[in-house]
């Protein structure tokens, strides 16, 4: 059953992302298409290979990027921003670099709860967003820990503190893709809505 929910999902963005392909060519200055095109990118990015996973987060960048540009204050695009940033800080084993991918994810947050200081989603991403630092480091000890050998004692220690990691790292991304799931969706829906009658 998980399968086939992870084969939904890409067929659901990919239809996002060349929907908001084809939107952009007749009008590039739509925000709300921009910011649904980096969304649906964001989200294929987690089907994809390391590298080719961080190349679909850059071009999520860019969109919502372009589409700051033409709206600074459009705070759904600021909060994908975070969620961009934050997908490519934990894809990069190197700490110093990861970290500055985490504090622009964090001011991008910032900036989206400016913006709307009732969304709850934006304020749990930025709460979520102190943690991150901490589980990127962890994830990448525990990768290491696990290519060298280790005694029985340790090995029983280390599941348990592997298992608090994992769940910890699976509370935050499945967070972060139910958030972006969520919007990405409503966005897409909202575009796709029929035209109102009209009035008698």
């Amino acid at each position: 059953m998980e399968m086939q929910n992870d084969f939904d999902r890409l067929l659901f963005f990919e239809h996002a992302r060349k929907t908001a392909e084809a939107t952009y060519a007749v009008n590039p200055q739509d925000t709300d298409n921009l910011t649904r095109w980096g969304g649906a990118l964001l989200e294929l990015s987690q089907f994809q290979s390391v590298p080719d996973s961080k190349k679909m987060i850059q071009d999520a960048i860019s969109k919502l990027e372009e589409a700051l540009l033409l709206n600074p204050n459009k705070h759904d695009a600021l909060w994908c921003l975070g969620n961009a940033h934050t997908s490519h800080a934990f894809l990069t084993s190197n700490q110093d670099e990861a970290k500055i991918y985490f504090d622009k994810a964090t001011d991008y947050f910032q900036q989206a709860v400016a913006e709307e200081p009732s969304n709850e989603i934006y304020a749990k991403s930025l709460e979520v967003a102190a943690k991150a630092p901490l589980l990127h480091m962890e994830i990448h000890q525990q990768a290491s820990a696990a290519s060298e050998p280790s005694t029985s004692s340790g090995a029983k220690s280390t599941k348990n503190y592997n298992k608090k990691g994992s769940d910890l790292k699976y509370d935050i991304f499945g967070w972060i893709i139910l958030a972006v799931g969520v919007v990405a969706w409503v966005g897409f829906a909202k575009s796709h809505m029929p035209p109102l009658p009209p009035p008698p």
